[in-house]
């Protein structure tokens, strides 16, 4: 099939969050019956380019030209009518509202005063099922439906929008094998049609089934975009990581000691985690990796009592213990600094004093009121230990650097007297310098005996901090790695699914 016929494209787009660059000089084409995938590891740029896409976000340089027209004033709104449409891995349809209803929405013009046909909007809403293969009845409430069927209302809602670029963001990741294949058949049947797909998966090896060009985006840049004939998985996952270590990370030689945290056949339906077995001893860090949605937060979560495990065993310090909430994990001498630092880590409108001894308020509470001097004193000394750059103790928070925050965070659970840590994402969003400043923290945290684990999308992180590597795919620990024989390529392979050939399986370390 020849494709000729251009449906959008990105040229030079350049986008910045908060000081941090998203995309740099990015340009990408779609055109007519093709699917051209899009791929890169967490955070290398790919939601920033659909969102400029799709209009939700404007881009701060270059332009989007749709059918070969530039296009200055992209909205939501705008990129609907001229044929745009995303499917998400998680579905937007309204839970209460019945599958036809769902579908009508936005297919429908209508007015106060019009009546709705209620045969005609069942009778559509049954063929553009069955155009997509999807046996579920019109009448059925969407909150009812499994999540493959939700993606499916999604594409049929797309086509029947007339829809001539459809984004599909992770379509199979919660499709069984017979559901895959259904929807590698609707992919074909819009192709033949001349809808462009633009085609996001970590799933590699589907790729070569479905797509006729791949992009692989890293570091926000574009790094190559060729026939996907011509490309092994191989080689796609030396571009999607081929990049060496770009800071200097102070990693000590560990000794580590005695078992701190041992989790054995860890399980908790509500999280999506199942069967994690994992060992971390004291003055280790054990790094935890993994792709987006393979349950790393989902665990953490579990281990600190917030999801409560349905089964399995926490151990802290060989003995078994019972944690059904934040406090028995604290009590157990566990801490846990959550990735969302701004509603989960701080409370920017308090001041830093406040908020470095918010876990201990018991403490320091005498007769229902607090001992401002106590805390003063405690703020003040971890002012000092982790260099807390700031006017004052009396700063409020959010007036800080994002680096500055991330360090009052973990004051906060430091404050604990924690035995153990958990750190899920503790350099997100942060510069350089910063970034090597709370390395430097946990390096100093894990030399004075604390046991680490900590969760980070970023490979360069996991391998430059970590003494042993778990790495979690579909919601449980597929491998374990060493820190003298993990590389990048090995721990994408186990993310994304695939056999180790390295490695321990177990979470015990090897001897």
């Amino acid at each position: 099939m020849s494709f000729d016929t251009s449906l959008v494209r990105a040229d030079r787009i350049s986008k910045t969050y908060e000081g941090v660059r998203a995309l740099r000089d990015v340009s990408f084409d779609l055109r007519a019956g093709e699917v051209h995938a899009l791929v890169g590891e967490n955070g290398a740029g790919k939601s920033s380019l659909i969102k400029i896409i799709t209009g939700a976000t404007q881009p701060d340089q270059g332009t989007i030209f749709i059918r070969n027209q530039p296009v200055d004033d992209l909205s939501p709104r705008r990129a609907k009518e001229l044929g745009i449409a995303a499917i998400y891995q998680q579905p937007a349809l309204f839970s209460a509202l019945s599958v036809a209803e769902n579908l009508a929405l936005g297919l429908e013009e209508q007015s106060f005063w019009n009546r709705v046909n209620w045969r005609a909007r069942r009778s559509r809403a049954q063929k553009l099922l069955q155009r997509v293969g999807a046996v579920i009845s019109p009448e059925a409430e969407a909150g009812s439906l499994s999540m493959p069927e939700q993606q499916l209302v999604e594409i049929a809602r797309a086509i029947g929008a007339d829809a001539r670029v459809l984004i599909m963001d992770e379509p199979t990741a919660s499709l069984s094998d017979r559901e895959t294949e259904n929807l590698y058949g609707v992919i074909r049947q819009l192709r033949q049609q001349g809808v462009g797909i633009i085609y996001i998966s970590h799933r590699l090896e589907e790729l070569t089934k479905i797509a006729d060009r791949v992009t692989v985006l890293r570091d926000g840049q574009v790094i190559e975009t060729r026939s996907m004939a011509g490309i092994s998985r191989e080689e796609l996952i030396r571009l999607m990581v081929g990049r060496e270590l770009a800071m200097v990370f102070p990693k000590r030689a560990a000794a580590p000691g005695d078992v701190a945290l041992e989790l054995c056949n860890l399980c908790c339906a509500e999280a999506g985690v199942r069967d994690v077995n994992l060992v971390v001893r004291s003055g280790e860090i054990v790094g935890l990796s993994g792709l987006v949605g393979s349950g790393r937060t989902e665990l953490a979560r579990t281990i600190f009592g917030l999801t409560p495990p349905d089964s399995g065993e926490i151990r802290i310090k060989g003995k078994p213990v019972q944690i059904a909430s934040p406090a028995d994990a604290i009590a157990c001498g566990l801490a846990y600094v959550p990735e969302d630092r701004r509603r989960h880590g701080v409370i920017s409108e308090l001041p830093i004093s406040a908020n470095a001894t918010l876990a201990i308020l018991s403490r320091l509470s005498r007769g229902g009121s607090i001992d401002f001097a106590e805390e003063t004193r405690i703020a003040s000394e971890y002012l000092r230990r982790l260099r807390i750059k700031a006017p004052s103790l009396h700063t409020s928070v959010g007036t800080l650097s994002g680096g500055n925050q991330q360090k009052v965070a973990l004051s906060r659970w430091l404050a604990t007297n924690p035995s153990i840590l958990v750190l899920d994402e503790p350099t997100q969003g942060i510069d350089i310098g910063a970034k090597a400043e709370i390395h430097a923290l946990i390096g100093d945290l894990a030399a004075q005996g604390m046991a680490v684990l900590m969760i980070s999308s970023e490979l360069p992180e996991i391998l430059g901090m970590s003494d042993r590597i778990a790495v979690m795919h579909e919601g449980t620990i597929v491998g374990v790695l060493d820190r003298a024989e993990a590389t990048q390529e090995k721990i994408l392979n186990l993310a994304l699914g695939h056999s180790a050939q390295n490695g321990a399986l177990l979470g015990e370390p090897t001897q």
